[in-house]
Formats: structure tokens, C-alpha cells, sequence
């Protein structure tokens, strides 16, 4: 094949989600402010910038106060709903109760934030950073590490396009190209395939609790103006989840009489015929959520993983070269439901680092001063204050948990530092054997208010190029039969929600395992919850994936 060319940047930056562009405003920034030339690029899989992205979203604007002082007075998409309204309610399968505000800490009461579409905002603040002078490069995927004969990280190269599923080259065949670095930063979200190989590398975890995920299901709807209020913003515990898993929903009213609905599941479940995309459908047969929903029209959907992990479970930021930020990391602020802004934030500290190495004519060292700003941080205080909070209710439950979280909030709020932190257990390890369960009961799909995977995946404009190499990859491909399948009923049939993974043959005593690639919605639950750790989850062929418009 032909040999790959290469770009010189002084900055390259993995994903153009709020962190990666957050990274790339700031560098140009300090830049422009200081007279200097610097060359920043930002390389994003996804079609279009925010095809790919995906949040609930409310918005904490703390860190786009400090990166775009007046972005209230543009058309910036984040101020078109501010919250005016904040409920959570603890569901039963027919009732739900209001929890009172005066039980939650005030940082819970989502004063001062903002709901949208994160896409939306990720789109307005490409243009921002182009603005700026930064090159931003949709459709080309980073599929590969570049390294140093020192073993430093000296940039990226993007993937290879017009690539046969055998590896042959086709017609329209195009090679790769290496962006070379000074310093390149991972902010491919979670679970990001080129971030799990920087982390390995460099044993970025090795004093880390494990980071633990949850798969959070969205849809879009356009719904009864009557009913419509915007800015209200719900979240919900309880039904219809069991005892053996924990997550919950959201009900955001956004613009234009739409609401995003959700619900997230922790892939710490231990049932493997919980299906989270089910849990999803069957949360919006309770009574209050389908009430709003009546007379509406379903018209967007999506599905992505979320850390859960926390403080305890954040990496060493810097390695030789580059930096982790945003959800590479995993900034995001559990109960509150908020990493946005934690996202930004890592991003501002890092390009602060960046740019002062290079300034001081430094290249491929380890940005010290990242991490140092991230202890002294108000990001770093505000993970601190809930680091116990998911640990406790998966140790104690949903009930008793979340009152020893709320307490262990407040004292943490009132300035009494719990002199604990808890521990994670990966979710891989969780699931029980399928003799020891029964399966749950779910609702078929309707079409109204249910739906079925495949109409769903239709909605988010997913395509693949069918004849490339496999972006879902097995270590074995004996495991799906041989072991997944009679220990768990093979749980990628259940947990996948875009109905990638099937068992067919089964009925006729001759099981395979079917890999519906086209289908892959890149929420990487896949990567993360598959008991024997056998499905990598590798980047696919550039501008492949979801569409997503308004997400």
C-alpha cells in the first residue's frame, strides 16, 4: 500500500466533543493573546462535528464562563433554555414522590444551568475555534499511536479509507496520514479505543480504582405543546429496575416543544437478560412518563456510555507526549449528571499546560502542570465532595444507599471530609450465571410508545461502509459459543443497544455468533460489559457511525 504522508502540528487533539474543542479554543487563545504562532488540529470520526455526540443534556456553565466570557451575548445554543424547574422523583411501578428539594444538597438543584443539545453546542463551538484559526478535520478517524524511538507519543496517524473487508485495497483506495505533535491530547470520550492503548502503555492506572460505566439510551420527542414547559427538568429513580441494578431516568424540556428523554443503566448489573435498551422502553410505560408523552412522536435516538468511576477512578493525566482530557479521563459528576463542564474544564487545564511547554520550547515531555492544576482545581473539589456516592448504592442498594450517599453529600458539602474512599469492581466481573436468574419481563414494542431496536437504530442515521475491515474485533471467536452462551445466554444479544449481536441457529444445534457491524451506534458497551473481555471495540473507516442532528 501506499506510504502514509505527513502534517507537523504543534497540538493535535483526538475528538472534537466539548473537550477536544474546549482544548483547541484555549491554546489559540493564549496564543492569539501572546502573539505567537501555534498550529492546532483537531481530528473528529464522526461525519460532521457532533455527529457522534450524545448527552442528555443539562449544563453547568461554569466552565464556558471561564472559556467564552460572553457567549450569552452570541447565538450560542447552550442559552436558548435555561432551567426553571428541577424535580426528582422516586418511582414504584404505578406511583412516583416528589423528592423535596430540602433533603439534597444545593449543588443538586441545578440553579444557573442550561439544557440543549450537546451536539448543538459542540457544532457552535467548532465555528468558534475555527475562527480562531484552528483546522478541524471531520471523517478522518485516529486508528493508530505514533510513537518516538524514545517511546514517546509524537502524534497520531488517521486511518487508511477504501479498505476491503479482507485488507485488499478497492478503487477508491486513500492511505492514512500521520499528524505529528509536540503533544497530543486523547479526548475521544469514553472508552475511546486509542485512549485504552495510551492507558496500557504507559500503566496510566496503575493507582486507580477501575473505571465503572453506565449506558445511558436516549430519545428525542416532539410532544403535546399543552404539555410542554420549557426548562423543567426531572430525573427519576426506582422502577423499573430490580434489585441486582441501579441507573435512572431524566425528562429535559428543551426548545422548540421537544423533550430528551433517557434512561441509564449501570453496567454493573448482574441479570444477563437485562437488556438496557429494554429497561429504557418499559421506563416510559410508567404512568407519569407516559402521560407526557401521549400524542408526541418519537423522533430521534441514541445510545452512549458514561463513566461512573469518579475521582477514584481518573488516571494519571499526563504521560510522555500527550494528555488525557474530558470523559478519556472521566470528569463526570454522577449526581449531579453533569460532565460537560468538568469536561471543558480539563480540557482549559491542559492547553494551559500545553502551551506554556511550548512556549518554554519543550516537546514529548510529560505536562506536569495539568495535573498540578487539577489539584488545586474547583473540578477536583467538586468530584471529591461525591466520591462515595456510586460505591455506596451499588454496596447498599437504591434505597439505603442513596439516603448514606445524601448524607455522606452533605457533610461532604457542610466541610466534614468523609476520611474514606470507596472502592470499584470492574463491570465485566458482575454478571451471575443465566441458571441463577430469571429474565425480566419487558413490554413489546408498540410503536408509539415502545419500539424495537432496529427502528430505533433507523432513527439515528447509523451507516457503515459494509466492505471494510471489522471495527468490532473478538480475541477468540470460539468464546461467543463456547462459553458466553452457556454460562450467559450470550449477554451481547441484550446489552447492545442496536441489535449488533445475535446468536442465530441455535434452534437447529448449530449456534453462531453474528456481528451486525453496520448497525454500531459506537456507545462501546460492548467493549466495556462483555464478561470475558473478548469484543474490542477498534475505530471504524472515517464519517461511519450515527448521524445524529439534534442530540
Amino acid at each position: 500500500m501506499t506510504e502514509r504522508e505527513s502534517m507537523p502540528y504543534d497540538v493535535v487533539i483526538v475528538g472534537a466533543g466539548p473537550a477536544g474543542l474546549s482544548a483547541a479554543i484555549r491554546l489559540k487563545q493564549l496564543a492569539n493573546d501572546a502573539g505567537a504562532e501555534l498550529a492546532v488540529c483537531v481530528l473528529e470520526k464522526g461525519s460532521e462535528v457532533g455527529a457522534h455526540i450524545l448527552s442528555g443534556a443539562v449544563i453547568d456553565p461554569r466552565a464556558m464562563d471561564e472559556l467564552i466570557p460572553e457567549w450569552r451575548d452570541t447565538d450560542c445554543p447552550l442559552g436558548e433554555t435555561p432551567v426553571t424547574q428541577n424535580h426528582h422523583w422516586v418511582l414504584t411501578a404505578k406511583k412516583k414522590y416528589n423528592l423535596p428539594h430540602l433533603w439534597t444538597p444545593p449543588f443538586l438543584h441545578n440553579k444557573g444551568t442550561y439544557t440543549c443539545s450537546l451536539g448543538n453546542l459542540c457544532r457552535w463551538l467548532a465555528g468558534h475555534a475555527e475562527e480562531l484559526g484552528v483546522e478541524i478535520f471531520p471523517g478522518f478517524a485516529a486508528a493508530e499511536i505514533l510513537f518516538d524511538e524514545a517511546g514517546r507519543v509524537k502524534g497520531v496517524a488517521t486511518g487508511d479509507m477504501g479498505v476491503a473487508r479482507d485488507g485488499t485495497p478497492k478503487g477508491d483506495y486513500t492511505p492514512g496520514l500521520e499528524i505529528h505533535a509536540k503533544y497530543t491530547f486523547f479526548a475521544e470520550g469514553v472508552r475511546g479505543h486509542l485512549t485504552k492503548e495510551v492507558i496500557r502503555t504507559f500503566d496510566l492506572a496503575r493507582d486507580a480504582q477501575p473505571q465503572v460505566y453506565g449506558l445511558g439510551v436516549k430519545e428525542l420527542w416532539d410532544i403535546d405543546p399543552a404539555k410542554h414547559e420549557p426548562g423543567k427538568v426531572i430525573h427519576t429513580q426506582g422502577y423499573p429496575l430490580g434489585d441486582d441494578a441501579n441507573g435512572g431516568g431524566w425528562i429535559y424540556h428543551q426548545a422548540n416543544g421537544q423533550v430528551s428523554i433517557g434512561f441509564v443503566t449501570w453496567l454493573s448489573y448482574t441479570n444477563p437478560y437485562t437488556s438496557p435498551f429494554q429497561e429504557m422502553q418499559k421506563w416510559k410505560t410508567h404512568p407519569a412518563v407516559a402521560e407526557l408523552l401521549a400524542g408526541g412522536k418519537r423522533v430521534s435516538y441514541g445510545a452512549r456510555a458514561i463513566n461512573d468511576g469518579g475521582l477514584q477512578s481518573i488516571p494519571k493525566l499526563v504521560f510522555p507526549g500527550g494528555a488525557l482530557i474530558g470523559c478519556s479521563a472521566g470528569f463526570l459528576n454522577v449526581p449531579r449528571i453533569k460532565g460537560t463542564h468538568g469536561a471543558q474544564k480539563s480540557a482549559m487545564m491542559a492547553a494551559e499546560a500545553a502551551f506554556a511547554a511550548i512556549q518554554a520550547g519543550r516537546a514529548h515531555d510529560e505536562l506536569v502542570a495539568y495535573p498540578a492544576a487539577f489539584e488545586a482545581s474547583w473540578l477536583k473539589k467538586e468530584l471529591s465532595v461525591v466520591r462515595n456516592v456510586v460505591p455506596l448504592v451499588k454496596k447498599f442498594g437504591d434505597f439505603i444507599g442513596s439516603g448514606l450517599s445524601g448524607v455522606t453529600m452533605w457533610l461532604e458539602h457542610l466541610g466534614v471530609k468523609m476520611p474514606f474512599t470507596m472502592k470499584h469492581h470492574p463491570d465485566h466481573e458482575s454478571l451471575w450465571r443465566k441458571d441463577l436468574v430469571k429474565p425480566p419481563v419487558y413490554p413489546k414494542p408498540d410503536g408509539v410508545l415502545t419500539f424495537d431496536r432496529l427502528s430505533s437504530v433507523f432513527l439515528s442515521n447509523t451507516n457503515h461502509e459494509e466492505d471494510q475491515p471489522a471495527h468490532l474485533t473478538l480475541r477468540d471467536p470460539d468464546v461467543p459459543v463456547k462459553y458466553d452462551l452457556p454460562m450467559y445466554d450470550e449477554p451481547a444479544q441484550r446489552y447492545c443497544p442496536a441489535g449488533v449481536y445475535e446468536i442465530v441457529g441455535e434452534d437447529v444445534g448449530d449456534p453462531k455468533f453474528v456481528i451486525n457491524a453496520q448497525n454500531c451506534v459506537h456507545c462501546k458497551t460492548c467493549d466495556i460489559k462483555d464478561p470475558t473481555q473478548n469484543i474490542n471495540w477498534v475505530v471504524p473507516e472515517g464519517g461511519g457511525g450515527p448521524n445524529y442532528p439534534n442530540m
